[in-house]
């Protein structure tokens, strides 16, 4: 089971290559660099403009850059955008919520996976794809899972606390 749908972690992958290419990149080159679909590569690329994340250029030396607005875009933005939204379970809360759990009335677990679920949009909209996207990481090794974005986003806001006795 993976929280980040295909999907979304091929669009984070997408926008760190930009953010390390600066003067962009197009589809077939992104597609070869990762060997991922070219034309799953190229709908995530559309998608990616239409919401405004990268600026397309036609002609032979077209293709996509890197918005700038989009390094300051929070992860939980981005997946809202591209997923509809990070929803844990079915229950999870969702405004557009028309085919609920069966169980969902007399479920013992709903309230803690709730709350989990809500500790996780709170992570998400915590980190930027800036934060995901340092200068000095190579894209083909930066950090594509929640796992990753979890431990990462952890050594930047744990601090030791001390103990009482």
């Amino acid at each position: 089971m993976t929280l980040l749908s295909r999907k979304a972690d091929y669009a984070l992958l997408i926008l760190s290559y930009l953010h390390q290419k600066q003067s962009g990149g197009n589809a077939r080159e992104i597609a070869e660099r990762f060997r991922l679909s070219r034309p799953f590569v190229a709908n995530i690329l559309k998608e990616l403009c239409h919401k405004g994340y990268v600026t397309s250029h036609r002609g032979v030396k077209g293709g996509y850059v890197l918005h700038p607005a989009t390094i300051s875009t929070s992860l939980a933005e981005l997946l809202d955008a591209i997923e509809e939204g990070f929803r844990l379970t079915l229950c999870s809360p969702d405004p557009m919520n028309v085919d609920p759990c069966c169980l969902e009335q007399d479920c013992p677990v709903k309230a803690p996976l709730g709350e989990i679920h809500r500790r996780i949009i709170e992570i998400l909209r915590g980190v930027t794809l800036g934060e995901l996207f340092p200068q000095t990481i190579d894209p083909a090794t930066a950090p594509h899972s929640l796992l990753s974005l979890l431990m990462i986003r952890e050594s930047h806001t744990h601090t030791a606390e001390p103990t009482s006795v």
